[in-house]
């Protein structure tokens, strides 16, 4: 994400043929030595005859990828003469590309990251296929498709502007799609609106059928694009993992399967790169069956819903990846699901206990509402309700909820800290007596006191209240109602203790 530069030096010893790479590469570096030399033979350029030493600086960096094949090919012409621009632009300019045979320009990971570390003398020449990435920074970027496009550019100043003409930017992807249609669930659905003015996590738990996925999904139109920075922020993280987005304006929504691994949701392996959670920064993380993950896999959210950011440290490195999404999960409330009803269940209670118990309370208490999702009426079915129903908030009052948080605390309420809250949070004495009762019968921690508050003043912005009132609070503790002791094996709301 840091983009750390890495100077190339060529150094012609003269003596037997032969290339040594110095600095570290790996396997994909010191493969370098063949694509340069077939790429310049192939663009009409001479290779060393001598031995040639070639640096990679600093030394004790490792080198991996294919970025460094163009710095390569220029460093090399520059030694041999055969590049000489007349302003000295190969010094000013950063490279970064992977050559073919042919001496065409692949793309390779990273190339906005390096852009955005680019100062205001500096210009970045980075192949074609990276140029959808790379137009959202300001700084002066070169997209080419082939290495005598750059020896070009470097060579004629007055060839600049009709290289750059001929590349011109592709039009932002398809806008998202609309809500889709989602029968019943009113409770549900005002909860998903509510999650999305304020960034809160969500748990929706019913049995199969209900719509939970469905509801899940809905969750991106409702929440509007990302602003400059945290776009920019958004496709670095991309960027780093080498893949393309379609509208980079939209919030990301990622929906791994439930046999994940640790390392794939968190970030890592050989080389550093960034898991789900880092991938669905900005936007959300959808969970579906969540029982079914690895409970190590769903422990190592903990910290990261905490902070917005993941610390990976290994024996030979450590990286650092942002990782402030919105968690929406999915699950049954037993493990027979489609035969589990209110009426009757065929789990034993201690079954019930371990499917439960696959998910710690620490996680729980992390996950702002926890709404129940009961089935659909039959008669639903065959009348289904209105369009202009489906949704008791629409997207510009979600809208119109966020700015009113970023206008009064610059965050939004998920965001907000305890102090942050006794300042911000505008909660009446009625509505603080209800909160204070509440949490004492029902032994709320500190966390989840303040992840009530969070939410009721979530609502109060959606309702375009100034102060948290008595109706605000109670709708948040309502959310926090499924009782995950009394009965677990009936569906949620149908038996047990609720606020």
């Amino acid at each position: 994400m840091d983009a750390p530069a890495v100077i190339v030096e060529t150094h012609l010893a003269g003596g037997l043929p032969g290339f040594t790479l110095v600095g570290l590469p790996e396997t994909a570096v010191r493969e370098a030595r063949d694509r340069v030399k077939s790429a310049l033979a192939n663009c009409g350029y001479e290779f060393p005859n001598g031995r040639v030493v070639v640096n990679l600086a600093p030394a004790d960096l490792i080198k991996e990828g294919g970025r460094f094949d163009l710095a390569i090919a220029i460093s090399i012409l520059r030694a041999t003469g055969q590049l000489c621009e007349p302003d000295d632009s190969a010094a000013r300019c950063e490279f970064l590309g992977e050559l073919s045979l042919a001496g065409e320009l692949r793309p390779v990971r990273g190339s906005l990251c390096a852009a955005l570390q680019l100062t205001d003398t500096q210009a970045l020449i980075v192949p074609l296929a990276n140029r959808d990435e790379v137009r959202l920074t300001a700084g002066q970027v070169a997209p080419l498709a082939h290495l005598k496009d750059v020896v070009l550019w470097l060579t004629r100043p007055d060839q600049r502007q009709l290289l750059m003409a001929g590349n011109p930017a592709t039009s932002p992807g398809p806008s998202r799609p609309a809500l889709a249609p989602v029968l019943g669930q009113s409770l549900a659905k005002r909860a998903l609106a509510v999650a999305a003015a304020g960034g809160h996590h969500l748990l929706m738990v019913g049995p199969p059928g209900t719509g939970k996925s469905l509801l899940a999904r809905c969750l991106p139109a409702l929440l509007p694009d990302l602003d400059p920075h945290s776009a920019m922020e958004v496709a670095a993280v991309y960027s780093v993992a080498g893949i393309e987005r379609a509208n980079p304006q939209a919030p990301p929504f990622r929906d791994p399967h439930h046999s994940i691994s640790t390392t794939a949701m968190v970030g890592g392996g050989s080389t550093p790169a960034p898991g789900e959670i880092s991938l669905a920064h900005g936007g959300a993380l959808f969970l579906d069956e969540l029982p079914h993950f690895k409970p190590s896999v769903l422990d190592s959210l903990r910290e990261p819903l905490e902070t917005g950011r993941i610390g990976i440290t290994r024996a030979s490195w450590r990286a650092e990846f942002p990782a402030r999404f919105q968690l929406i999960a999915a699950m049954n409330p037993c493990p027979a699901g489609l035969v589990c009803s209110n009426q009757s269940c065929r789990c034993r209670p201690d079954q019930v206990q371990r499917y439960q118990a696959r998910i710690s309370g620490p996680l729980l208490d992390r996950i702002d509402l926890h709404v129940p999702v009961p089935e659909v009426p039959q008669a639903l079915l065959l009348n289904p309700e209105p369009e202009a129903a489906a949704f008791p908030n629409s997207e510009e009052d979600i809208a119109a909820a966020r700015d009113r948080q970023l206008a009064r605390q610059g965050r939004l309420n998920a965001g907000l800290s305890g102090v942050d809250l006794t300042r911000d949070i505008g909660l009446d004495d009625a509505a603080a007596s209800l909160l204070t009762s509440a949490a004492r019968r029902y032994h709320l921690s500190a966390r989840g006191f303040h992840r009530i508050l969070r939410v009721a003043r979530s609502i109060a912005d959606l309702d375009s209240q100034d102060q948290v009132t008595t109706p605000q609070v109670a709708e948040a503790l309502g959310f926090r109602a499924i009782s995950w002791e009394n009965e677990p094996g009936r569906a949620p709301g149908s038996s047990g203790r609720s606020y």
